[in-house]
């Protein structure tokens, strides 16, 4: 063992640590699903297969289609690794590319292409950010506010709810409405 060894061995594991961080933070495993999604309906409709001496050609009148499907679905795979906040548009337009891909391209690439969009886009909409792990020692009270996902960040309520400033309906049960309104 030489000193490079341990030296590389160092380094391996520390990229992997951060490979694996890097990962978690988004929808990594979405993106995967999807981009494998797209090379069998974008292979498929120009792929020539060799059955002992007879060559089958899979070239279709749709392959301009099948070729642009697939390749929106792995540029959305794609940009699931780097731009996380566009989840739910890459995830919906996932699931419609795999369900326009059965009658375009051979079934969706052999249902094979199919499925892995389908489930590829569903796993984009499902996935939410973690919550930063939290240091032994601090506490996330009085420290700057943590950068929070537009999508799935609830409203906070403004006032009691009851009969705040913010009610505007005149149906609450404080000004004896009783959610009816008089004629007058």
């Amino acid at each position: 063992m030489s000193a490079e060894t341990s030296a590389a061995r160092g380094q391996f594991i520390r990229r992997r640590l951060q490979f694996r961080a890097w990962r978690g933070a988004r929808p990594f495993w979405a993106g995967l699903f999807i981009m494998i999604g797209g090379v069998p309906i974008m292979y498929f409709p120009y792929a020539h297969i060799q059955l002992g001496h007879l060559t089958l050609a899979m070239s279709t009148t749709a392959g301009a289609g099948s070729l642009i499907i697939g390749v929106l679905l792995v540029v959305l795979g794609i940009s699931l690794w780097f731009q996380k906040y566009i989840r739910t548009f890459a995830g919906v337009a996932a699931i419609l590319l795999g369900l326009v891909s059965i009658p375009v391209s051979n079934f969706g690439g052999f249902i094979i292409g199919f499925l892995f969009a389908l489930v590829g886009g569903a796993m984009a909409v499902a996935w939410v950010p973690g919550e930063p792990p939290v240091v032994e020692g601090t506490s996330n009270t009085g420290a700057a506010p943590q950068a929070t996902d537009p999508d799935t960040t609830a409203l906070e309520a403004v006032g009691d709810g009851m009969s705040g400033p913010n009610d505007l309906s005149g149906t609450n049960p404080a000004n004896g409405a009783n959610g009816r309104h008089s004629a007058g």
